[in-house]
């Protein structure tokens, strides 16, 4: 299969696609669309791997988010799904402090812990991290700089959803980063600065399926068929040609999550 489009970031496995999730995907397999299906915990993290195994056109990752699960990462949970070939990074992991349950210093206590132990499993596993990072990316380029420091290109990744300012991105692309941008870009101009700075080898597209559907699709469920009004946006922003944008945005994740696909 020749791929058009990689959506790095979405979550096929949620029950929002269960009453059509073949269609779904089907229609993306027409238009030369591949994804990443995301883990937010242990049993998403297995749906995402089966529907891997099951479709050419999605791979997985593995791993915890920082609140929107209870579970602790244990290792010994992991192992047997990071053997699978189709499973190409670990995460969601990050830190979210934009919601934040309980006493706010134990609480990111826990999600830094949580966190660590994510970055570790990768390291020991040679993939790249899936970063989810809400209200927090000071305290994660810190937490990331001080791995580096010790492990070098070994701790690698991408920033997604990012919502940060151009500095910021820059401080991420400075320690071998890349940064996904969602929908948001294609119905508010906050990040169009960011998205200008990011070189075109380090930048990616993610739709975060079934959330936040990009414009003219507001208000709908959002899906990996969506991703092309991402790509569109940014070749817009950047001032580059889309053609040029789409073939780079593939080989970007071609790189990061060391896809099998030859077609470019």
């Amino acid at each position: 299969m020749e791929f058009n489009y990689i959506d790095i970031h979405s979550h096929l496995n949620f029950p929002d696609f269960d009453k059509d999730r073949e269609d779904v995907i089907d229609k993306m397999k027409s238009e030369g669309i591949g994804t990443i299906c995301v883990g937010a915990d242990l049993k998403t993290s297995r749906e995402c791997v089966e529907l891997a195994d099951k479709y050419e056109n999605i791979w997985a990752t593995i791993g915890v988010h920082p609140n929107d699960s209870e579970e602790d990462f244990r290792e010994e949970d992991y192992l047997e799904l990071v053997k699978n070939k189709r499973v190409v990074g670990v995460g969601e992991c990050g830190l979210d402090y934009f919601r934040t349950k309980g006493e706010p210093i134990i609480e990111k206590k826990r999600q830094r812990d949580l966190f660590e132990k994510q970055i570790q499993f990768a390291i020991k596993n040679n993939l790249p991290l899936m970063i989810h990072a809400r209200d927090s990316y000071d305290d994660i380029l810190d937490i990331l700089i001080s791995y580096k420091k010790e492990f070098g290109d070994k701790v690698c990744g991408n920033i997604h959803f990012f919502a940060g300012s151009k500095d910021t991105a820059k401080k991420f692309i400075e320690i071998g980063f890349t940064i996904s941008f969602s929908g948001v870009i294609t119905f508010t101009n906050d990040y169009d600065e960011a998205v200008k700075y990011v070189p075109i080898d380090k930048i990616m597209p993610d739709s975060d399926s079934p959330f936040v559907a990009p414009a003219p699709f507001r208000g709908k469920r959002n899906e990996p068929f969506y991703i092309k009004e991402i790509v569109k946006r940014i070749a817009e922003i950047k001032e580059l040609d889309l053609e040029t944008v789409k073939e780079q945005m593939v080989k970007n994740a071609i790189k990061l999550f060391k896809l099998p696909i030859t077609n470019l």
